[in-house]
């Protein structure tokens, strides 16, 4: 499989006025911190709440006029994507998830109309569920990552984000299956290959992380993490997402739960924003110190704001919070 930068403008043109344009607005707070102007890409403002729409509106835009149906395997907001997009086209979508995702995410995607299959503890398990409705009911996958025109229409981020600002030193990506992380550094680098383009991940189940580290896709285990988006493994057989951030990636960070708890707090209390944990995991290596020194602007992508509101409540307000077998104690923001 071949992708580059023509891929993303195709991408921009099918999605034009209908899953672009989100807002980039600076953080006065972060830039404080880190001492470099700071921006926010706005992804959580897209009509399903998180990026993947870019994608999965590529994705459904380019099937063939015979497809019956389309499923996939999701953490939620690829789900909530595909749900959407095959609504808008009239197509049966059957969302494959593990009983690791959040039951705010599982009700989410049956509003929009999506039959939704819960299978196993793992995306595994909803993955092999997947492969089974393509095997005997003849329905399409959209895969999360590995899929062309999915890392495309993610790509279009990165065209948005250079424009808006030229001089960009430093994107700050969360990083899962590596279809956002992928397509956002193959746009970036083509506008200008002096960017550094770094994935942040949960250090709980980091599978992209760890693959790259080893040279090849491995096997990580599953946990239940405050940055649930990002969970899942990337596929033994993965193609193209693996590659590309293995060439297109300037390096990799880990945060911890207690890290992304801090930045969830910090992100609301100074910015007035709700997002996900995954959506800040870019802010919580800067409040963590583990950027590498910058001189120039820096940008992360607020990838999605579909969380549960009552855990959410709660972290906020510096209670204990559960995250599996994990007890986080709680911390008031400031404390």
């Amino acid at each position: 499989m071949t992708f580059s930068i023509t891929d993303i403008l195709q991408a921009r043109q099918v999605l034009r006025g209908k899953a672009d344009g989100t807002p980039m607005v600076p953080s006065p707070f972060m830039s404080g911190v880190c001492g470099q102007d700071f921006w926010l890409k706005l992804e959580n403002m897209q009509p399903i709440g998180a990026f993947k729409l870019r994608g999965a509106m590529n994705a459904v835009a380019n099937l063939a006029p015979e497809t019956k149906g389309v499923t996939c395997c999701s953490t939620g907001n690829h789900g909530r994507g595909v749900a959407y997009a095959a609504a808008k086209r009239g197509l049966r979508a059957v969302i494959c998830m593990s009983n690791l995702v959040p039951q705010a995410k599982v009700e989410g995607i049956k509003a929009l109309g999506a039959e939704v299959a819960i299978i196993g503890s793992s995306q595994d398990d909803a993955q092999r569920e997947a492969e089974r409705l393509v095997a005997e009911e003849g329905l399409v996958e959209i895969s999360p990552f590995d899929d062309a025109d999915v890392i495309a229409g993610q790509g279009t981020i990165g065209l948005e984000m250079l424009e808006a600002c030229p001089d960009l030193e430093t994107l700050l990506v969360p990083l899962s299956g590596g279809g956002l992380a992928a397509g956002v550094a193959v746009a970036a680098k083509a506008l200008n290959p002096r960017i550094k383009v770094l994935g942040v991940t949960m250090e709980r189940g980091a599978a992209m992380h760890a693959s790259i580290a080893a040279g090849h896709p491995v096997d990580v285990e599953e946990v239940a993490s405050l940055a649930d988006s990002l969970g899942g493994g990337i596929g033994m057989d993965n193609k193209l997402s693996f590659p590309l951030c293995r060439d297109y990636l300037d390096g990799t960070l880990l945060v911890s739960e207690a890290e992304i708890r801090d930045a969830m707090q910090a992100l609301f209390f100074e910015d007035r924003m709700v997002a996900e944990g995954a959506s800040v995991v870019g802010i919580a290596a800067v409040l963590a110190g583990k950027l590498p020194p910058a001189t120039g602007s820096i940008a992360t992508i607020i990838t999605g704001r579909n969380l549960d509101m009552p855990n959410f409540a709660k972290l906020i307000s510096g209670q204990d919070t559960q995250i599996g077998d994990l007890l986080l104690k709680g911390k008031p923001y400031g404390a």
